[in-house]
């Protein structure tokens, strides 16, 4: 079986991810997941009610469930699934896990970018985000990493995704996450 691909957008809170994820469904010649912790969060798999009620501590389960996540990534792929993924790589910890669990996997790493002032504009119109998350997302998580494609989200997303395939179509090896492993 031929392991999956994956496209893995990294990109702060409320830049575009899943929008861009959506577009790069549609264009995409090939069937991809699109695999995020939201879907994960609003399927109902976590007991959010009763985080939410204080039953649980979220900050005590978060360690668990990101390792739960990066993990689950290498196993959907070797089954042979094509995965968009979206993430917040909040550490250089975080980086280094997947970069160490994905490094048999064809990953074409993209970081999506947004001006702070659209990024807080649309933290405060979600209303399902906390105040502040975009802009230290925004400051910290593209400064450890190295990235295949760099986008700006203020650009149209179906834009985007025409660049993004362009760019994943004439990928280069070592990519960013396999130089990323061995340095």
């Amino acid at each position: 079986m031929t392991p999956g691909r994956i496209i893995f957008v990294n990109g702060a809170s409320s830049a575009g991810k899943s929008t861009l994820a959506r577009a790069l469904q549609r264009q995409l010649d090939q069937p991809f997941w699109h695999v995020s912790i939201d879907h994960f969060r609003d399927s109902g798999m976590l007991p959010m009610d009763r985080i939410r009620a204080g039953d649980f501590a979220w900050q005590a389960m978060r360690p668990a469930f990101f390792r739960g996540f990066h993990n689950c990534l290498p196993a959907i792929a070797a089954a042979g699934n094509d995965l968009i993924v979206e993430h917040i790589v909040e550490t250089p910890a975080w980086l280094a896990d997947l970069t160490r669990l994905l490094r048999d996997v064809d990953v074409y790493f993209v970081g999506l970018h947004c001006p702070l002032a659209e990024l807080e504009r649309r933290e405060r119109e979600r209303g399902d985000r906390t105040h502040g998350d975009a802009r230290r997302d925004a400051e910290t998580i593209h400064s450890f990493v190295t990235y295949d494609l760099e986008l700006d989200s203020s650009i149209s997303a179906d834009v985007n995704a025409t660049t993004l395939i362009a760019g994943w179509k004439q990928r280069r090896h070592p990519s960013a996450f396999q130089r990323m492993v061995t340095a």
